[in-house]
């Protein structure tokens, strides 16, 4: 499988995207967490953070067992105590058993993937560790809604809906739950920060999601 991008080069790519963003970006996933995606996660479950970056979900998990994976050498840096990262490319055999999943977590990363191929080999090794009843759990940038800017990231190769996301994890054996075109909105990456109290309150204000998200949010169970 491919990889388009040496661990080295994600680490530098991702050191001046984010650079200065830190300590905001853990704020709004403490937020996303506790106000939203907890639902899904017992305390006693294994969760994975599918590139997982500098680990501001997985770090903010309430769980008895929790891993990372992704090849920047960074995310090892930033990973909570307890957390174990897994370097590996995503698309090759997992490091972990059989049914030994609860949740697998990914946030903004199919879109790096290479290829649909990558996608589909990423999803089913997914199914693979998921224990029966586990869920996997997508947010992405939705490129009905994102058109152009889709492409101001020089990592982004494969745009997604969560429609054509939808097929392919019902192809490799997925049950869907919920496919919302649009949940959040685009990128923290860019423009300001805006207070997370506003993010708790959008998150309650569902009308307000078709006017602001452009990224998707799909559950499937295994």
């Amino acid at each position: 499988m491919s990889t388009p991008h040496s661990p080295e080069e994600l680490q530098r790519l991702y050191e001046k995207r984010f650079s200065g963003k830190s300590a905001y970006r853990n704020q709004v996933w403490r937020v996303l967490v506790d106000a939203y995606f907890s639902r899904w996660i017992a305390p006693n479950a294994t969760v994975l953070d599918l590139g997982c970056g500098h680990c501001e979900f997985i770090n903010n998990v309430t769980a008895a067992t929790r891993f990372g994976m992704d090849l920047n050498p960074d995310a090892a840096r930033h990973a909570a105590p307890g957390v174990r990262i897994l370097a590996q490319n995503c698309a090759q055999c997992w490091d972990l058993p059989d049914a030994s999943l609860d949740i697998v977590f990914t946030s903004n990363f199919f879109e790096h993937l290479e290829t649909k191929a990558d996608l589909r080999e990423t999803l089913r090794q997914a199914h693979r560790c998921l224990r029966p009843g586990g869920r996997l759990i997508a947010l992405g940038p939705n490129i009905r809604y994102v058109h152009g800017a889709y492409w101001d990231f020089y990592d982004h190769y494969l745009p997604l809906t969560e429609l054509s996301l939808g097929e392919v994890l019902t192809e490799v054996g997925f049950t869907l739950e919920e496919q919302l075109p649009r949940f959040l909105p685009y990128t923290m990456s860019q423009g300001g920060q805006a207070p997370v109290w506003m993010l708790r309150l959008y998150l309650k204000l569902q009308f307000a999601w078709p006017l602001f998200g452009k990224q998707f949010l799909v559950v499937a169970r295994r």
